[in-house]
């Protein structure tokens, strides 16, 4: 079962993946993927329902004209899906792992928890500006993933300092001891940066779930 969400001039796409009872779950996708059609096997221990969100460009979401692509942007698709279900738990892949970790520091008191797992998209464009860039997608390109979206995303730049910001934000004002765990393997600087902070805790997928369903 889907329901269209409205954020600014785009239609979001937001996916029931598993019905069930409690807080929910909230699937954030990597760099041009979109939300699986069931929840994930690993997902299994989580015991409430299970939501998948289409960003912008991507899936059944709405494409718009241009392009425009950033990840607070992105994270405003994601506000505006946990608006539509309430306090929930944030599994992020790549892409989506950054997405969690901003909209963490950004709704402290929604947010129960973001687990940052391994995905496209990751690392975006590193911690630093390269040399500008405008993005040509092929212009017979049509649907989604949209070629604007990859473009722009692949270049996102994602300061150290500035994500950890965010994990700060999220240590004060959440009311929890560790607002986000670190599920992954690669370990782009801004990821380094954050793993290192209190707060963040390493852990497996099952072990995260189990640790954020308990609070």
């Amino acid at each position: 079962m889907s329901a269209r969400l409205r954020h600014s001039r785009v239609e979001l796409a937001l996916h029931e993946l598993r019905a069930g009872s409690g807080r929910p779950l909230l699937l954030l996708h990597g760099l041009g993927e979109r939300t699986p059609p069931a929840a994930p096997p690993e997902l299994a221990p989580w015991s409430g329902p299970i939501f998948g969100l289409d960003f912008t460009g991507h899936g059944e979401s709405s494409l718009p004209r241009g392009g425009g692509y950033t990840a607070e942007g992105l994270m405003g698709d994601a506000d505006t899906a946990l608006r539509h279900i309430g306090q929930a738990t944030l599994v992020g892949r790549g892409l989506g792992a950054y997405v969690a970790l901003l909209l963490a520091g950004a709704r402290p008191r929604e947010v129960r928890g973001a687990i940052l797992r391994d995905g496209l998209g990751l690392a975006g464009g590193g911690p630093s500006p390269g040399t500008p860039q405008i993005a040509f997608p092929n212009p017979d390109g049509r649907g989604a993933p949209d070629p604007f979206a990859l473009a722009e995303l692949a270049r996102d730049v994602r300061p150290p300092d500035y994500a950890t910001a965010f994990l700060r934000q999220a240590n004060e004002l959440s009311g929890l001891e560790r607002p986000v765990c670190v599920c992954c393997a690669e370990r782009p600087e801004w990821l380094v940066a954050v793993a290192a902070e209190p707060g963040a805790f390493e852990a497996r997928i099952d072990e995260a779930l189990r640790h954020f369903a308990d609070i």
